[in-house]
């Protein structure tokens, strides 16, 4: 193997972990007027578009296990964002929806994506081509668990 691979700037997982932390940066600053931390905002996204959900859905969305999501719903609900409710079918069951002021929050976040794709310097077309690309990455990380398959980040 060449050495070359262990350096850390040839590295792309450190490469995309630093991509990340740069954009939670980004949002950090812009989420401020709205009043939400970054995955707050991803909680408030995931609603916006489907309206009412299951805590078990959200999380398989967003990819977070209860215990960080169950946090994060009880602070926006305490913010008067979200509301929680015991499925009448299923007591186990807890389905969350946006409240009114949840939903009138989705207005003044209408601009946000766009400013968050201005900063990284890329026009739209770019900004969805390199989603796509991280979306195709992801879908084949999932997978690279079998046996036989590189488990190395570079």
């Amino acid at each position: 193997m060449d050495d070359s691979w262990l350096r850390l700037d040839n590295q792309i997982c450190f490469a995309l972990h630093a991509a990340s932390r740069a954009f939670n940066a980004v949002y950090r600053d812009a989420l401020q007027e709205l009043g939400l931390t970054y995955p707050q905002y991803l909680v408030m996204l995931v609603l916006w578009e489907h309206g009412e959900l299951g805590v078990k859905q959200i999380g398989e969305r967003l990819r977070l296990d209860s215990g960080t999501l169950s946090p994060l719903l009880k602070r926006l609900e305490g913010n008067g964002l979200v509301r929680r409710e015991r499925s009448a079918a299923d007591e186990r069951s807890v389905t969350v929806r946006p409240t009114a002021a949840g939903a009138a929050l989705r207005e003044q976040a209408a601009e946000l994506p766009r400013r968050v794709a201005a900063a990284t310097g890329l026009d739209m077309a770019a900004v969805a081509d390199l989603r796509d690309r991280i979306n195709r990455l992801t879908a084949a990380l999932d997978t690279a668990g079998l046996p036989g398959s590189p488990t190395d980040c570079g």
